[in-house]
């Protein structure tokens, strides 16, 4: 069925990243869910103190995320966390920021080599809101005032606020495998 990629080359504030800061993210949707494949930069930041797993909170760490909304009804989305050291945490939301339901798990494996890290995770479809899709990626990393809030496309505001759904890019907008162009 369909792929498409994210590519996360921005702060928040809208500066580009240098080639080496970027993270790539590769989504598949099928029938049965979507698959999301991670390349990012491993800054090797302290992991949670959680065995790897379920780890709400995940936000709080290095981490690559995933936001899937409805397009038809934006207000309906889930948030799938990835980290390098193996945590997850899948989030659903019904109205910007409310929560419905606990949090739920999905398979992730990752490696993590010398500066980079991959990961791969697989969502089943019963997580997912009702396709097509608005989607965005982002990533976070560091603490304190080095903390940095990165992103694929680009949302409003003056401070880093990923639940924007209605901002977020349709997939079916999209027309090529390189994800949405600028």
């Amino acid at each position: 069925m369909a792929k498409r990629v994210l590519c996360i080359d921005q702060t928040w504030s809208g500066e580009e990243l240098a080639t080496a800061e970027q993270v790539r993210v590769q989504l598949h949707a099928t029938d049965k869910g979507l698959r999301v494949w991670v390349e990012s930069p491993w800054y090797k930041d302290p992991a949670p103190p959680d065995a790897p797993g379920l780890v709400d909170g995940l936000w709080e760490y290095e981490v690559v995320e995933v936001f899937v909304a409805s397009a038809a009804e934006p207000e309906r989305y889930v948030e799938v966390e990835l980290g390098p050291h193996g945590h997850h945490l899948g989030l659903r939301f019904h109205g910007v920021r409310r929560r419905v339901g606990s949090p739920f798990t999905f398979a992730l494996a990752t490696t993590c080599e010398a500066d980079r890290w991959r990961g791969e995770a697989f969502i089943d479809a019963e997580h997912l809101p009702k396709a097509p899709w608005r989607l965005n990626a982002f990533a976070i990393h560091a603490s304190g005032t080095g903390r940095r809030y990165l992103l694929a496309h680009a949302l409003p505001g003056g401070a880093p606020n990923f639940h924007q759904p209605a901002s977020f890019p349709l997939w079916s907008a999209w027309t090529s495998d390189e994800g949405l162009k600028r």
